[in-house]
C-alpha cells in the first residue's frame, strides 16, 4: 500500500484570476482615488493616457466622469479589454473570475458600472446581460 495521500481534485467551473496591474499604474489610480473631486477627472484621463490597457485606470475613469455617455464609453472599453485580457489568461467564455480576487477588480468594475450606466441611457437588455454576466462570473456577488 502506498504512503502517498490522495489528491482530491475539485470538478467545476475554472476560475480565472488576472495578473497584478504594474506598481506604477496602481500607484497612478490611487492617487487619482485620493486626489479632490475637481482634478479626479482630468488625473483619471491622464492615467488612462498613459496606460491605455489598464483595466483599473478606465474603471478609475469611469467612477470619476462627470457626464453619463463618458461613464459609459470609459467602463464599454475597461469591459472589452478585459475581456481580452481573461482570454489571455486561459478564459474559455465560462469559469468564475471572481471580486475576491483583488486583480480582477479592474475588470469587474468596469462590467458593474457598465451595467449600471447601460440602466441610466436606456440600455436595458444591455444592463439585465451584464448582471447575468456578472452573476455568472461571481456568484457571490462579491464586493457589495
Amino acid at each position: 500500500m502506498s504512503e502517498q495521500p490522495i489528491q482530491m481534485v475539485s470538478q467545476g467551473p475554472p476560475r480565472t484570476v488576472l495578473p497584478a496591474e504594474p506598481a506604477a499604474v496602481r500607484d497612478a489610480v490611487q492617487r487619482v482615488r485620493e486626489a479632490q473631486p475637481s482634478e479626479q477627472r482630468e488625473l483619471a484621463a491622464a492615467v488612462v493616457v498613459k496606460y491605455p490597457r489598464s483595466l483599473i485606470a478606465w474603471c478609475a475613469l469611469g467612477d470619476v466622469a462627470t457626464d453619463t455617455i463618458e461613464r459609459y464609453a470609459a467602463y464599454r472599453v475597461g469591459y472589452h479589454r478585459g475581456l481580452d485580457a481573461l482570454r489571455a489568461n486561459g478564459w474559455r467564455g465560462s469559469g468564475f473570475v471572481g471580486w475576491a480576487d483583488e486583480t480582477n477588480r479592474g475588470l469587474l468594475g468596469c462590467m458593474r458600472g457598465l451595467c449600471t450606466m447601460a440602466a441610466a441611457i436606456g440600455e436595458d437588455d444591455e444592463a439585465e446581460r451584464l448582471a447575468l454576466f456578472l452573476a455568472q462570473l461571481d456568484p457571490s456577488g462579491g464586493g457589495d
